[in-house]
């Protein structure tokens, strides 16, 4: 059945979504009808409201709080190949066809262009936010949040005798989202995210170190007071300890034990982006024509899904409405999908994987990791050391950067040396640098104890949650700079 356009009603909240009911999507189909009858082969509206805070303490002070509510619409529309997208947080239906109008003007479309398609109304919804409306009424209050990260920072002084700078931060962001297109899907999302994170900076004379730690929830209201604040403040001071007299690594190529966790931040920057579609589009992943071919060692198995429980990057449905699944990337060692959202699936061919992500509605989706990990292996990590001779310990990754083309350079926040199998001195100023393509098959040893790590993700599509992970893995060689 064909949806035909009604008389316009001009209200100033066409799209009011405290109720998820037939007037809702009515409106939709009506701004989907009036986008396929001007000639698009696709129109997706997506519908976000956001509510936010997140505050800093330094030392024993709250030092800011930021509160911060939103809403508005992400509009895009297809044709061939080709998209336009538009945003606006004026939900009339004049302003809402005002920006369709717009969208579709930049594929050269108006309303008395042919149509080819017809539009044939919304599904049922989705709503796998139906569950979780009680979120955010089950987190801790303001006082609650502010009084547990103080107890955090108070905690760090307790536990570093040389600790001169203490850091806590918090954020919680409760986001609904509606996608509605004109292939039927209608969907509802409800998504409740939580970061903690804890820095310090100690000083001794010359000497000095610079540790941190974030964590970080997708759906879970009690993190913050389930947080073991004083077990985490111990590590941060013990490993802040360990470095602040630490000397300068020695320049050179040598293997290399990367831990679990954050270590995964490698793979994530210069080798997961490299499988999302968008870099397809752009001629800027050198595993374009490797599909079922070898990239990476043997040992090595890598998946990109959004169902861990709790974890930062998991998400029951994509920014474009599709249910979230496990996706195998590399699976012993030989490629065997791409991430991939609506557009690349358009452009490259790759299917959809449930990965289109975006900021906000201010954003289109673009195909985006989500919680992307190396799988485990059949070792102990010490069986990892015990097969070096002389070599790294990398425990805690830093900051780092990375080439279009997956050449990295990623410093060691917290390194040791190896020799003979063992962990020796502490070191300071070590950087890993290489590129994707050549580390990837040097990968040769996986341990069994995968575990993940909360961050933040910023690409075309703006700054989504992820989570990054791995076991302790051993890097056969690779060029460590240093002094």
């Amino acid at each position: 059945m064909k949806v035909a356009l009604t008389k316009a009603r001009f209200s100033e909240n066409f799209l009011k979504t405290d109720q998820i009911d037939d007037h809702l999507k009515r409106n939709l189909e009506e701004l989907l009808a009036y986008g396929i009858s001007a000639g698009a082969d696709f129109v997706e509206i997506f519908i976000e409201n956001i509510d936010s805070i997140a505050f800093l303490a330094e030392q024993d002070t709250v030092t800011s709080v930021n509160p911060s509510i939103g809403k508005g619409v992400g509009i895009r529309v297809f044709l061939g190949n080709k998209d336009g997208f538009v945003s606006t947080n004026d939900f009339s239906e004049q302003g809402l066809k005002f920006a369709l109008d717009q969208a579709l003007g930049m594929l050269g479309l108006e309303r008395n262009s042919i149509s080819k398609y017809s539009f044939n109304g919304l599904n049922v919804i989705n709503d796998y936010g139906k569950a979780k409306s009680g979120y955010l009424s089950l987190c801790p209050s303001l006082k609650e949040s502010t009084n547990k990260v103080l107890e955090a920072t108070s905690l760090l002084q307790k536990h570093g005798p040389h600790i001169s700078v203490r850091r806590g931060s918090y954020s919680k962001t409760f986001q609904e989202v509606i996608v509605a297109s004109s292939d039927g899907t209608y969907g509802r999302d409800l998504r409740l995210y939580q970061s903690i994170g804890l820095n310090v900076l100690a000083l001794d004379k010359q000497y000095r170190s610079s540790i941190g730690r974030r964590i970080g929830s997708a759906g879970k209201p009690n993190t913050l007071l389930d947080w073991d604040a004083e077990a985490t403040a111990k590590e941060i001071n013990e490993s802040a300890e360990k470095m602040l007299y630490a000397k300068y690594v020695s320049a050179g190529q040598m293997p290399a034990v990367l831990a679990n966790k954050f270590g995964g931040v490698i793979f994530h920057e210069a080798c997961g982006h490299l499988l999302e579609t968008t870099q397809i589009e752009r001629g800027t992943t050198p595993f374009e024509q490797k599909l079922n071919q070898q990239i990476a060692n043997k040992a090595v198995t890598a998946v990109d899904e959004g169902l861990t429980d709790g974890a930062f990057g998991s998400i029951s449905m994509d920014d474009e409405g599709m249910e979230t699944q496990k996706t195998v990337l590399i699976e012993n060692g030989i490629l065997k999908q791409f991430l991939s959202d609506r557009a690349g699936e358009l452009r490259t061919g790759h299917n959809r994987t449930g990965s289109g992500r975006r900021q906000s509605y201010a954003f289109a989706a673009a195909s985006r990791m989500r919680n992307t990990y190396i799988e485990k292996g059949p070792y102990d990590p010490n069986e990892l050391i015990e097969s070096i001779d002389n070599g790294i310990y990398c425990k805690s990754m830093g900051g780092g950067s990375v080439g279009a083309t997956g050449q990295f350079n990623f410093s060691v926040e917290e390194g040791y040396l190896i020799k003979n199998g063992k962990l020796t001195d502490p070191v300071k100023g070590a950087t890993l640098i290489g590129e994707a393509k050549e580390v990837m098959p040097r990968i040769s040893m996986c341990a069994n104890d995968l575990d993940l790590a909360a961050g933040f993700c910023g690409s075309i599509s703006g700054n989504i949650n992820v989570t990054v992970g791995q076991p302790h893995i051993k890097v056969d060689s690779i060029t460590v700079g240093g002094r």
